[in-house]
């Protein structure tokens, strides 16, 4: 068997069998094909596409690269979530307390900003003390006494995803639906997860632009994983605004704290509620969404949940009073208002202008080795639909210096548009995909 053989046949519009995959594969992790054969490849599978018997073994094949996390002799059942990235998605750390206090098991493994986009490894780490690399060991711990533990990705779970992805960022590759898919799925299957929600944003501030790109990811996401036999749920979600108020990284843990004392922004709870009922819903504890969302709100008013939280703060090294004390009072000392340049309604607030500021801000990074700031960011007083007069404050701007401050402002004044009518509402939940 040969590389370019296989280059040929898929640059020729032809199905790939999984022999033909594994070839690629492991050639190319033990560094037996070279990345200039492999680009050719995943040039030729960008125009050509894959079906979705090829996407799965594909997703397969690279989570068998590595190791996978093993959760056997722990009591199920065993959910996650994925969000494909937004501005201000802070959901991960408000659902997978709320999901363990009904009854679910969120083996979590999450990943860190990269461009316009959040990572929840950030915002955790932006907590004193509190660390993301744990063993299997701890992991498993965590999960069996309190119901979840959140880890980043090590360098034994899924190399092959690893290597693909630096080479796809390099190649214009990134946005082929069925690397995206293989991608997030073989990760996500290698942390233990029987079922699976994926939360696929669609709008400016997402990856996927359109509507429609996002129901293809979706749509790939759940047959892909049912080919490998999981329970799947795609959720495509307005990504045009930020989601809450609060965009930064330990800015938005104070927010997930609010969300979890129940007093966080309606679309930050609406969007939680409804994925982590999914999880119910996928996981077998609730019969449909109705009672998995009374079971949700239940475990926020009781304060189980925030319970559950505190306690995973302190599991993995977190000093949860310090957190507490910290909240509302850890701001940088470099700040700007934005306010409205005129009377009227605030239109929209660009999410995508936002995340890009961010990055200047310190909020994000261009590059993964780029350090991130905790205590910069958004807060945002006025969101879209709300009245405003001529130099009203819509939000407090926070950078790790002035010069980020000065990098930053064209995109946050240029993100924000005030008219004489007030805006129509659009809905955050755009579809629902499942196969359960």
């Amino acid at each position: 068997m040969r590389a370019v053989d296989i280059i040929m046949k898929k640059r020729d519009g032809h199905e790939l069998s999984r022999e033909e995959l594994a070839f690629i594969v492991n050639g190319y992790v033990s560094s037996e094909i070279p990345e200039y054969q492999i680009s050719s490849w995943l040039m030729a599978v960008f125009f050509r596409g894959m079906s979705f018997r090829e996407t799965a073994d594909l997703t397969d094949l690279m989570l068998r690269s590595g190791s996978v996390m093993n959760l056997s002799g722990l009591a199920g059942p065993f959910v996650d979530k994925h969000s494909t990235g937004g501005v201000g998605d802070k959901v991960s750390l408000v659902l997978a307390p709320i999901a363990a206090a009904c009854g679910i098991k969120v083996p979590m493994m999450s990943g860190r900003a990269l461009g316009h986009t959040g990572g929840t490894l950030d915002k955790l780490e932006s907590i004193p003390g509190y660390t993301t690399r744990l063993d299997e060991a701890s992991f498993r711990e965590f999960i069996g006494r309190d119901g979840f533990a959140m880890t980043g990705q090590t360098d034994a779970i899924v190399p092959a995803d690893k290597k693909l992805y630096s080479l796809r960022d390099v190649t214009g590759t990134v946005e082929s639906v069925p690397l995206i898919t293989a991608s997030i799925l073989s990760k996500k299957v290698a942390e233990g997860a029987d079922a699976l929600v994926f939360d696929v944003k669609s709008g400016p501030g997402a990856f996927m632009k359109t509507e429609e790109d996002a129901e293809r990811l979706a749509t790939s996401l759940v047959r892909t994983g049912q080919a490998m036999g999981k329970r799947i749920v795609g959720v495509i979600t307005d990504m045009t605004e930020p989601l809450g108020d609060k965009v930064g990284n330990f800015l938005e843990v104070e927010e997930s704290i609010d969300c979890l004392k129940g007093g966080g922004p309606a679309d930050m709870m609406e969007v939680t509620y409804r994925l982590t009922s999914w999880m119910l819903v996928a996981g077998g504890v609730a019969k449909d969404i109705a009672q998995a969302e009374t079971m949700c709100r239940e475990a926020v008013s009781s304060g189980k949940a925030y319970e559950l939280f505190l306690r995973n703060v302190r599991n993995q090294g977190g000093d949860a009073e310090k957190m507490q004390a910290l909240y509302g009072n850890w701001r940088s000392r470099y700040s700007r208002e934005l306010k409205a340049p005129r009377t009227g309604y605030v239109a929209s607030i660009d999410a995508y202008k936002i995340g890009l500021a961010g990055v200047y801000l310190g909020v994000g990074r261009d590059r993964t080795t780029d350090p991130v700031q905790p205590d910069v960011g958004f807060i945002f007083k006025a969101r879209k639909g709300a009245k405003v007069g001529e130099g009203d404050l819509v939000a407090t701007v926070y950078g790790k210096d002035d010069a980020s401050l000065d990098a930053a402002w064209p995109l946050i004044s240029g993100s924000l548009t005030v008219s004489d009518n007030k805006p129509v509402t659009s809905p955050l939940i755009i579809k629902e995909i499942t196969a359960l």
